[in-house]
């Protein structure tokens, strides 16, 4: 059963892979079979034919985006699990409630708000709501964590007169890395990959992602879909060598969040 799941994930991945490397005339007679000269020019056709400046963006607005929410998902949750502050599980359900609420839902509102604020069409029009949209879950992640992090470590530092703010950054933070690297892949996975926000908030050709600038490979009269197979490859490796280096550190995160608290 294993290896049936696992043929079903990976012979997608190789597919995609292998066809990349095709002629169109090798694509459209047999999408199953290996590629007689494999077109590695694809790949440079695809990054030509301006995947690089949807690269670049998707890595700006990914990279902006994941380190204001874990940066601000870890003060959150510290703050909430322990300090002493009142109705702070109301703030809590409040924060973990958006995960109830759907990012499409708040579409028109956001597009009239970023027009009033004259955001929209900016970089600020993606990388904002990926980050008020990223924090619930983050903080969810996160609270558990910190719940049970060891309080002797902290009144330790407290009596060499560290500060709550010292002995978050000093202390906490560095010990944290698992549920910090969890956080982090599973937002820069739904920050890079993300559509709507980037189609809608989005009309310079300078800005788009790499979601929305795999659309632009179609067209109404051809579509170059070798072409777009590498580019999907091209978009994939980012997030997969992050996962492969941070793997250990993200099952290790998860598992804490998840039983702990």
């Amino acid at each position: 059963m294993f290896w049936l799941l696992m043929l079903v994930i990976i012979y997608p991945l190789f597919w995609m892979v292998m066809n990349s490397l095709k002629t169109s005339t090798e694509l459209f007679v047999n999408s199953f079979a290996l590629p007689e000269t494999p077109l590695f020019s694809n790949y440079v056709d695809a990054w030509n034919m301006g995947f690089a400046n949807f690269f670049f963006n998707s890595a700006l607005v990914t990279v902006v985006s994941v380190f204001a929410i874990v940066m601000l998902s870890a003060f959150c949750s510290y703050a909430l699990a322990r300090l002493e502050i009142r109705f702070k599980k109301i703030f809590l359900y409040l924060i973990i409630g958006g995960l109830l609420l759907s990012p499409q839902s708040a579409l028109i509102a956001l597009y009239r708000l970023f027009d009033m604020l004259n955001i929209y069409n900016t970089y600020f029009a993606m990388i904002i709501p990926y980050i008020a949209f990223g924090i619930p879950f983050a903080v969810f992640l996160m609270y558990g964590y910190f719940k049970e992090f060891p309080e002797d470590l902290e009144d330790a530092a407290r009596i060499d007169g560290c500060s709550t703010f010292k002995i978050f950054m000093k202390i906490v933070l560095p010990i944290s890395k698992p549920i910090v690297a969890a956080t982090a892949i599973v937002s820069s996975i739904s920050t890079w990959n993300e559509f709507i926000f980037a189609l809608v908030f989005i009309e310079d050709e300078n800005l788009i992602t790499i979601p929305v600038g795999l659309s632009r490979f179609k067209d109404a009269l051809t579509t170059n879909w070798t072409g777009m197979m590498a580019g999907i490859v091209i978009a994939s490796l980012p997030m997969i060598i992050a996962f492969l280096f941070m793997s250990k550190s993200f099952i290790r995160g998860l598992t804490a969040g998840s039983v702990k608290g």
